[in-house]
């Protein structure tokens, strides 16, 4: 059994880990039919329009939770307040959504520019990608990519710019020929800077490319049926 201590969402005592079970169920669990490539919620689970039109350099992505309250207060606890045990808690939660039988050669985390490093002190997609490497017996490669140019935050720009700001954002410096590699990231929104990472990763001969993350923001429709 897991210690007793305060849970990080109602403050009630939790013996299921950083937040109590109650405050688990209320997460929000992605179980929507979805896009196997991007996760954006279809009908069916069919491959969705943007994808069947503009198909990305990752092949599938796997997303535990949508991106809606209150696992964006945590996520935003991880990243912005330090709160880095829940980097450890959330990939614990998303490996047990990977499929055992597709694993990858490697995993590679979203990088960070070394100015935005040295800002935060650490990168959140490289604690997430080191527990899953651990979690599913995994080669981590952390020092595979880098990221060449310190852009302004997604999340600041419109969604039409994302695309354009991550240009060439991203290098590889390892060679991956033939190799089925895993793309680590703690949101996905557009799939603008996944995608750049894919491509810098695709270019060092990487046969197949998938995405995890913790989380996929949804259209609002969605994030307000996950809500209720």
């Amino acid at each position: 059994m897991l210690p007793s201590q305060p849970c990080v969402q109602c403050g009630a005592m939790s013996h299921d880990g950083l937040w109590c079970a109650a405050c688990d169920a209320a997460l929000p669990y992605f179980n929507a039919a979805h896009c196997p490539i991007c996760a954006l919620p279809t009908p069916s689970g069919e491959v969705c329009g943007h994808c069947l039109a503009q198909p990305p350099l990752f092949a599938r992505t796997t997303a535990m939770f949508g991106y809606s309250f209150p696992l964006d207060k945590l996520i935003q606890g991880m990243k912005y307040g330090e709160q880095l045990a829940l980097a450890h808690a959330f990939a614990k939660k998303l490996a047990q959504r990977i499929d055992k039988n597709h694993l990858p050669d490697y995993l590679i985390a979203m990088p960070l520019h070394p100015a935005k490093l040295r800002e935060r002190g650490f990168n959140q997609s490289l604690l997430l990608a080191a527990t899953l490497a651990h979690e599913l017996k995994l080669k981590l490669l952390p020092h595979a990519c880098q990221r060449v140019r310190d852009t302004p935050p997604q999340s600041a720009l419109p969604w039409k710019e994302r695309k354009k700001n991550v240009r060439n954002a991203f290098s590889c410096n390892i060679n991956l020929s033939g190799k089925r590699v895993v793309l680590v990231d703690d949101v996905l929104t557009t799939g603008a800077s996944l995608n750049a990472l894919a491509e810098a990763v695709s270019k060092k001969g990487a046969i197949e490319i998938s995405a995890w993350v913790v989380a996929r923001t949804l259209p609002r429709s969605e994030a307000q049926k996950s809500a209720l």
